[in-house]
């Protein structure tokens, strides 16, 4: 079974350019504010606080880097969407993120969390859409499963699946989360494992 066994706060930055330049994989992990991010970084490596929690929308605004193992980058980037911020600073936001995100020479996947408690949400299908138009690649975690009754989840899964699967051909990969419950942990760990293997056996080749 695959877990983390050291994750190291390594610095926050404001411009892709200034984030670490070294040949390991990164995983970067987004999604709109309140969405449980930070929540879901400190159970995946099993350091509460190593990510800050905060009731307050658009927490995060800086470009996070936790080093994993020494092997990998875990990527706190800040939330999509609604934050107590004025909308010239969301701009500039936005623009820190897609430039990071079209950039970043080492980015294996995007981690996109999507909120399980409610309905689909426009800023989430526009960003799904924008990742697949710059052929970026990217999973689905779907946060605070925990809070609902297994029927209701299945059905606002459900509902999310059916509206990317307007414009999209098929599902991609997704994680059924909760920090609470330690949910998904294993799972998410692994597919990072297996992509890590897979990165470092071309590095070696190459």
């Amino acid at each position: 079974m695959s877990i983390i066994k050291e994750a190291t706060f390594m610095g926050s930055f404001v411009r892709e350019d200034k984030c670490p330049v070294d040949t390991k994989p990164e995983y970067a992990f987004i999604g709109r504010s309140n969405v449980g991010k930070s929540s879901l970084i400190n159970m995946l490596t099993n350091k509460k606080g190593l990510a800050k929690v905060s009731q307050t929308p658009g927490k995060t605004q800086t470009i996070n880097y936790f080093l994993i193992d020494n092997s990998w980058y875990m990527v706190d980037l800040p939330g999509l969407g609604y934050a107590r911020i004025s909308q010239s600073k969301r701009a500039d936001w936005e623009k820190m993120i897609y430039y990071f995100l079209k950039n970043r020479k080492n980015l294996q996947y995007v981690f996109v969390l999507i909120d399980s408690m409610i309905p689909p949400q426009k800023r989430d299908m526009e960003f799904l859409m924008w990742l697949g138009t710059n052929h970026i690649p990217f999973v689905i975690v779907y946060t605070k499963t925990d809070r609902l009754l297994s029927k209701d989840l299945k059905k606002n899964i459900q509902n999310i699946q059916n509206e990317i699967l307007i414009n999209w051909n098929e599902l991609p990969i997704e994680f059924i989360t909760s920090a609470e419950k330690k949910r998904g942990n294993v799972e998410v760990i692994e597919f990072i494992t297996q992509m890590n293997d897979s990165y470092y056996a071309n590095l070696k080749n190459s």
